[in-house]
């Protein structure tokens, strides 16, 4: 009888800690996907006021005060526009373009560690979605699934500007994943594992990775800009050629939604990058600080936040700074320059690594 009461006991235990683990979960997915949102919206905001003050204009300042409820304006104009359907298209393929375009954007987010643990209602509490040991892959593989969205976009328009736009997005997505995936590969040999949590964890009290590899990160920016389809590399929506590109016959939520995901990528994009590069959320001199629990927590990911907000600016900059590559410039730079740079990284590091002996 007392086996089987304690048993009962273990059971309650147990599933009152599930239950709270799951909350926990579905609390923080909600945070990603809210935080991901907010920030692809003011990132139009923010956009416009850079190119604003690069060319000497003032930007939106007439929707509330400096122009902070822009963002709002354009959702409810975007929600109100006419919606239209080209009458030769393929109906059912045209909105599942933009819906994978969209979905793909925001599942790249749960593996990335926005604080670090802390202890809290009796165990230990990541801000991290799902902490997978092959979160790098996760990344990669989702990413790549979102050129479908616009392959499929660009193809169900049944135009042919569309078409070339989405073709032009297909192979600057390949041409560019392969150096930005040999890039990885060269971090992956130093740090041993393909866990972004893991990896932020080896950045924190010694030398961030941007300083092992200097020539991966600028191989991996570079690519960023090329996968976020992101001046100099907006090749697939080149309006001088192609009109409006992939999305020349989208309109309403829907084109917002090919719009918001490119919005959303250049902030995964740069939260990858901080992550990977540049230490994630931790502090320098972070135990000299004496912090510790939530506080300390609020403080890495305040950190972490700045990082992205520099890279999403840095994205910004290049946009309105770099004029746009010839399509036959794009392909020679990802093959012909990038490709074999991230093979001769991945030598360097290979012989600096059985130089100091840490190759087994």
């Amino acid at each position: 009888m007392q086996e089987i009461t304690q048993a009962l006991h273990l059971f309650q235990k147990n599933k009152s800690n599930m239950v709270t683990y799951i909350l926990i979960k579905f609390i923080l997915v909600l945070f990603v996907f809210l935080l991901a949102l907010t920030v692809a919206a003011y990132s139009t905001y923010g956009e416009r006021k850079v190119s604003a003050l690069m060319q000497d204009r003032i930007g939106p300042d007439r929707a509330g005060p400096y122009g902070l409820l822009q963002p709002l304006a354009d959702g409810i104009k975007m929600f109100t526009k006419e919606e239209l359907i080209p009458t030769n298209s393929s109906k059912y393929l045209f909105v599942l373009g933009p819906s994978i375009a969209m979905l793909t954007a925001l599942m790249a987010g749960v593996v990335i560690p926005w604080a670090g643990p802390i202890e809290a209602f009796g165990q230990q509490l990541t801000f991290q979605v799902s902490d997978i040991n092959i979160g790098i892959l996760y990344i990669f593989s989702v990413v790549s699934i979102g050129v479908y969205g616009i392959m499929i976009g660009g193809w169900a328009s049944n135009n042919k500007y569309s078409l070339l736009g989405a073709l032009r997005a297909s192979s600057q997505m390949i041409s560019y994943e392969i150096a930005m995936g040999l890039a990885i590969v060269a971090l992956v040999m130093k740090s041993g594992t393909l866990s972004l949590g893991e990896i932020v964890t080896q950045q924190q009290g010694d030398w961030i990775n941007v300083v092992y590899q200097p020539l991966g990160f600028l191989i991996f920016l570079i690519c960023a800009f090329a996968e976020t389809n992101r001046a100099p590399f907006d090749l697939p929506e080149c309006e001088t050629e192609l009109i409006g590109g992939y999305h020349t016959e989208y309109s309403s939520m829907k084109l917002g939604l090919f719009l918001f995901a490119e919005y959303i990528n250049m902030f995964v994009s740069s939260a990858v990058i901080s992550a990977l590069y540049f230490g994630g959320y931790n502090l320098p001199f972070q135990a000299a600080l004496g912090l510790e629990g939530p506080w300390l927590a609020v403080l890495q990911f305040g950190f972490f936040f700045l990082k992205i907000v520099f890279f999403i600016f840095l994205f910004m900059w290049v946009r309105w700074t770099i004029p746009r590559f010839r399509y036959d410039q794009l392909l020679h730079l990802g093959w012909k320059i990038l490709l074999p740079l991230a093979i001769l990284n991945i030598i360097i590091t290979g012989l600096v690594m059985w130089a100091n002996g840490s190759l087994a």
